[in-house]
């Protein structure tokens, strides 16, 4: 079981540390002790719990498609040539970032502000974690 401290859990969830202890008073989350004496809670129990109050913004172009990883966000940044844009896109806490032709930017009416959706369809995905295992 992996045990993540509830300062930790708060990150994670973009939420304070007291919204965490309050989900583990009031039975959201469980509240268990770190090896430190710790509050902290599982980690699997708070990853459930970040899927059920992940509410992104409807897809407002959403089509059939075999992409799965999709992201709804508002552009934050564009730096253009000639050739190639780079465009950064804010997808609630994720930052997101493009390379694209500077003629597709014109296309799609990208500008500062507006809604977008990144597509990631990835035959390779990395994956890190931290060195060790157990608490975060």
């Amino acid at each position: 079981m992996t045990l993540i401290r509830v300062s930790e859990a708060a990150r994670f969830l973009g939420v304070s540390d007291d919204t965490v202890r309050r989900w583990t008073d009031n039975g959201s989350l469980t509240a268990l002790r770190d090896e430190s004496g710790r509050l902290a809670v599982d980690g699997l129990e708070l990853a459930r719990h970040a899927q059920k109050l992940a509410q992104l913004p409807d897809d407002p172009h959403r089509t059939g498609s075999s992409a799965r990883n999709r992201f709804v966000g508002l552009v934050t940044g564009i730096v253009a040539d000639k050739v190639m844009a780079q465009v950064e896109l804010q997808c609630g806490p994720f930052r997101v970032v493009s390379l694209m032709s500077s003629e597709a930017v014109r296309d799609l009416g990208l500008e500062l502000g507006s809604v977008a959706t990144a597509v990631v369809k990835a035959t390779t995905v990395i994956i890190e974690t931290p060195q060790g295992k157990g608490t975060v």
